[in-house]
């Protein structure tokens, strides 16, 4: 099925066939255009958009084509629950990508995606098994799988990932690399509401409660932020301090890392990240610091 509508840039086509998909990127490679990805799983939110604005705006791909994936991945949900919860409004997504000027969509079904029979996944490493995939098991496996697929289908120069999933984007340029995938894996600040919390496509769980409790999660890293200088402890010690004062905040982990998620040095750059239950939502959040100073 390929659908044609009317955008601000031209037309949007919408395809759900991996073949007709892919003959078509080729066709815009050959013809000299580059091929830029925004994969997502719908529910698109001010976070999209600013990938979406982004991916038009590459500077080493000008007049590139621009190509958004919805797709909710079933291999890296943990619970079936979960998957069923996950917001769908598909009609709603088309209308963002119009909106914004999306050329292609890629709305695939799981049989598409996973044929009968298929069985081969994306091992993530050690890092997989850590943060999100101890809370998550498999999650990783998943997520990199389905990238992978993505990559392989629409044969994308550049590829835009948001900072909120910072450890899925740390997978994701690490499978490029060791794969030697040829793809530019680029990743792009949190979108922030005016309260902190960053956007999210969970945050519809959240009651006007829960949603105050939740900007919690980045008033913590904040305030971690601020104890920088003064070394990682100060830093961990500031953010615990402030979550621990909210009660609706179940903690599930807290941690500061390098800027690949290796142990955090001494000085230098670094990368504070939470994880979090509020009411029935789980949600993620991180920050970059400069630990010991400048």
């Amino acid at each position: 099925m390929t659908a044609v509508q009317a955008t601000s840039r031209g037309e949007l086509a919408v395809y759900d066939d991996p073949a007709a998909l892919s003959a078509v990127t080729r066709e815009v490679r050959r013809a000299g255009r580059r091929v830029v990805l925004v994969p997502t799983m719908g529910a698109l939110h001010a976070g999209h958009r600013s990938l979406i604005r982004a991916a038009h705006s590459c500077s080493d791909a000008p007049d590139a084509t621009v190509v958004l994936s919805i797709f909710v991945n079933p291999l890296q949900f943990n619970s079936p629950t979960d998957l069923d919860r996950y917001p769908r409004q598909f009609e709603a997504d088309l209308a963002v990508c119009q909106q914004e000027g999306v050329e292609m969509v890629f709305a695939p079904s799981v049989e598409a995606m996973y044929p009968p029979g298929s069985d081969t996944t994306v091992a993530p490493g050690a890092l997989g098994a850590e943060l999100e995939g101890a809370s998550r098991p498999g999650h990783f496996v998943g997520v990199l799988t389905v990238v992978a697929k993505l990559f392989g289908i629409v044969g994308p120069d550049r590829a835009l990932f948001g900072e909120k999933d910072y450890q899925q984007l740390v997978l994701i340029q690490r499978m490029v690399a060791d794969l030697r995938m040829d793809v530019k894996v680029i990743g792009l600040p949190t979108v922030r509401d005016p309260d902190g919390l960053a956007v999210s496509s969970r945050n519809v769980h959240l009651d006007r409660a829960a949603r105050a409790a939740a900007a919690t999660l980045p008033a913590a890293l904040a305030a971690g932020a601020r104890q920088a200088p003064r070394g990682g402890e100060a830093v961990l010690a500031a953010a615990h301090e402030v979550l621990s004062a909210q009660p609706a905040v179940l903690l599930d982990y807290l941690a500061l890392r390098d800027p690949q998620l290796g142990p955090a040095p001494s000085r230098g750059p670094a990368r504070l990240l939470v994880a979090a239950i509020v009411g029935s939502t789980r949600l993620i959040d991180n920050m970059s610091l400069h630990l010991g100073g400048l």
